[in-house]
């Protein structure tokens, strides 16, 4: 069974196939633009989906909320969220603290992250990605922000292993138009971003769309800006008790993903394997105890 929906996002994308048409015009005018587009007045909300003020009103309803002003409440709560820093974070996190030691106040944090996140990842558009990264005829780039360039680095090894025409992208936006230059429709363009997104990814994701490469985000529970240009979302859950967020469920849904990769194109895998063993063994690089 789903949890409650920790986001406005979550809750219209959990509950689309439920709503009227009218409503689903709303729903996607909100998610096309969100969360700015459920920040103004209810009437310019309506005029912008071209649906009836009674429509908003409806659908806020069915999301759980009071009315129209505890709907927008939330919003800004999630606005807010996003654009907290590391300092003013560990500060609240220190004040809800309660007296229970780090490692299971960690633990049981990131666990609740995990079931969460894989309640909401559609088994149908995971395994869409998964065909698309082992889909050979596709090149792959992959690219990562300030702190998630590691999850971007980690995902390019495991892919390199499995596949050529893969590129990691430096997370440096002086080059990126030199990568966007190779990219041709039909490639594949994973992006990682978290809050407090990244200005540039969101135009590289927005180029590389134009461009009409497949754009696949891994964000947090909020949803950076590249949502909208991108085909497949996977949020996940980066809550913790620190001044710093979780990139844990992030780096469960990636191995995953990997999995289901090497799965797909497993006999040109085990091939690409046993090559680059041969080549460990040749150069000396990795230790050997026989």
């Amino acid at each position: 069974m789903d949890e409650t929906p920790k986001t406005v996002a979550e809750a219209l994308r959990q509950r689309f196939e439920d709503l009227t048409r009218a409503e689903r015009q709303l729903a996607d005018t909100l998610l096309s633009h969100y969360p700015a587009a459920g920040l103004g007045s209810i009437t310019a909300l309506a005029e912008k989906a071209d649906v009836s003020t009674p429509t908003v009103a409806r659908l806020v309803k069915k999301l759980g909320f009071t009315g129209y002003p505890d709907f927008q409440a939330s919003l800004r709560g999630e606005l807010e969220a996003t654009t907290t820093g590391p300092i003013t974070k560990h500060d609240a996190r220190t004040e809800e603290a309660p007296d229970e030691h780090m490692l299971n106040r960690f633990a049981e944090t990131v666990t609740s992250n995990l079931r969460s996140t894989f309640s909401r990842i559609d088994p149908a558009s995971f395994d869409a990605v998964a065909e698309l990264l082992a889909d050979h005829s596709r090149g792959v780039s992959i690219v990562g922000g300030r702190i998630t360039r590691a999850l971007a680095d980690y995902l390019f090894t495991h892919m390199q292993v499995i596949r050529d025409g893969v590129t990691l992208v430096p997370s440096t936006a002086s080059g990126w138009p030199h990568y966007l230059l190779s990219m041709s429709p039909g490639d594949v363009l994973v992006v990682f971003d978290v809050r407090r997104y990244e200005n540039d990814l969101v135009r590289f994701a927005e180029i590389a769309r134009e461009r009409e490469v497949t754009v696949v985000l891994f964000t947090d529970q909020w949803g950076s800006p590249v949502s909208k240009h991108a085909q497949h979302v996977f949020n996940c859950g980066i809550d913790a008790p620190s001044a710093w967020d979780s990139s844990a469920v992030m780096l469960v849904v990636v191995e995953a993903l990997i999995a289901a990769v090497e799965n797909l194109r497993w006999d040109a895998t085990r091939e690409r394997m046993e090559v680059l063993e041969d080549l460990f063994d040749r150069t000396g690089l990795l230790k050997k105890f026989l």
